[in-house]
């Protein structure tokens, strides 16, 4: 039988999914009972139609897994109440928040939220509060079970040799990429000069010119630029502090901030509205960029490096040790991929712009200096380093040891988490009712 995790995410969802079901009335009724803990047939229903929403067949089969993952949930956070474990208010509170931001920005606006649940952004907090504070307990129950279980390279040898060959998963091709760089510091006059141009377009503002329009025309944040600098409704903790404290001291709708420096650059705010812990401004981004003479001076430093390495004076790793910066130097200048916590990118998720560089590179080489921007958008120049590329292929402990030695991890911690449960529903009163006890549950609940 095909075993479903549901992820604790969609959870979140479901009270808004359950407008998706069929019509037609349907008694809500108990169909188990874990411990003190009941399962009703709307919690099943819910999943049930937000699974086959996302694509899953419609069988008696899906719904007998969601009750099956229900009872263990149950389980879980019966124990975790038994252990003591504690969730704090302020982690609690955070996940609402991550999750709200997730679905605001999925719907639009906060308003579009409001509307999809028919209910105020505090009421949906308080009406999840419960459900998210049950499934973060879950979540440490499962990693107290699993925190001690780790895999020896034999270990790693012999789940790989226990595989099938139609198991053995597929690896994409992976390439490694490292870069020097050379990002040139404005000077106090280029600070000054851009100060001065924010400047007098806050006056503009301030006798009368629309905000909106100057946005669209001088605001250097691609963004928001074409909407008039509109960001769109956020709330604490999602952009730079010293934004969000001019933007959040606005009281009234058309404020305009004092300029405001950031990472980015100069501001000027407007406020558009406050909703609750919600606010929506217009903003106009000017960024300070070094000089073209310093950049060009970053250009001939980088070239003089490139030559160091292709003479073979200095490897890539030394050159990136001495001439990076200190954000930089980490792993000999490998990039991280932020996606999966290593060195190795899939094609996919390389930007654009290092992919057509390295593309044209043989594994080992580098690339003359090129220019580029920083996330927020400074210029500099780098020279891209390509350490690897592997063709698609299936996986070998020589080639993919870390990737299977995850696999194998994620393998021990299923059993220990499946001998956890065979030990403690013998000792749980355990009742499922008519209606599904003709499941194949991987379990005997009874």
């Amino acid at each position: 039988m095909k075993r479903l995790i549901i992820p604790v995410l969609f959870a979140f969802l479901l009270p808004v999914l359950s407008v998706a079901q069929p019509t037609g009335e349907t008694i809500d009724k108990i169909v188990a009972i874990v411990g003190e803990k009941i399962i009703m047939l709307s919690d099943v229903e819910t999943q049930y139609w937000q699974l086959v929403m996302q694509g899953e067949k419609q069988t008696d089969e899906l719904r007998c897994s969601i009750l099956e993952e229900l009872m263990l949930q149950k389980m879980l956070l019966t124990q975790a109440e038994n252990d003591s474990l504690d969730v704090s208010d302020d982690q609690v509170d955070g996940e609402i928040e991550r999750r709200l931001r997730y679905f605001i920005a999925q719907l639009g606006s906060p308003e579009a939220l409001e509307k999809y649940y028919n209910k105020s952004i505090p009421e949906i907090k308080d009406e999840f509060r419960d459900l998210i504070k049950d499934q973060l307990l879950v979540q440490q129950m499962q990693n107290k079970i699993t925190e001690n279980v780790s895999v020896s390279p034999a270990e790693v040898k012999k789940y790989f040799n226990s595989l099938s060959p139609d198991s053995i998963p597929f690896v994409d091709s992976e390439l490694e990429i490292g870069q020097i760089v050379v990002i040139p510091e404005p000077s106090e006059s280029d600070k000054q000069v851009i100060y001065q141009k924010i400047s007098e377009l806050r006056t503009r503002i301030l006798k009368g010119e629309s905000f909106e329009a100057l946005a669209r025309l001088y605001s250097e944040d691609p963004g928001s630029a074409k909407k008039g600098g509109e960001l769109g409704m956020f709330s604490r903790g999602q952009m730079y502090p010293e934004f969000e404290g001019a933007a959040f001291s606005l009281k009234n709708p058309g404020d305009v901030s004092e300029i405001i420096e950031t990472p980015a650059g100069y501001h000027v705010l407007q406020l558009i509205e406050r909703k609750g812990d919600y606010i929506n401004v217009r903003h106009i981004l000017l960024i300070v960029k070094a000089s073209p003479t310093d950049l060009y001076a970053g250009k001939m430093k980088l070239d003089s490096v490139y030559n160091q390495i292709v003479s073979g004076a200095l490897t890539f790793a030394q050159a990136s040790d001495k001439f990076n910066p200190k954000d930089y130097k980490g792993n000999g200048g490998l990039m991280m991929n932020p996606y999966g916590g290593s060195t190795k990118f899939k094609p996919s998720e390389i930007d654009a712009t290092v992919f057509f560089t390295i593309d044209k590179l043989e594994a080992g080489s580098i690339s003359k200096p090129v220019l580029f921007q920083t996330d927020d958008a400074k210029e500099g120049y780098r020279i891209l380093y390509l350490k690897s590329r592997s063709t698609p292929h299936k996986a070998t402990l020589g080639e993919d040891y870390n990737l299977i030695t995850q696999y194998a991890l994620d393998y021990k911690k299923r059993q220990a988490l499946d001998k956890w449960i065979q030990s403690k529903k013998n000792s749980t009163y355990v009742k499922i009712m008519d209606d599904y006890k003709s499941c194949l549950f991987k379990y005997k609940w009874e």
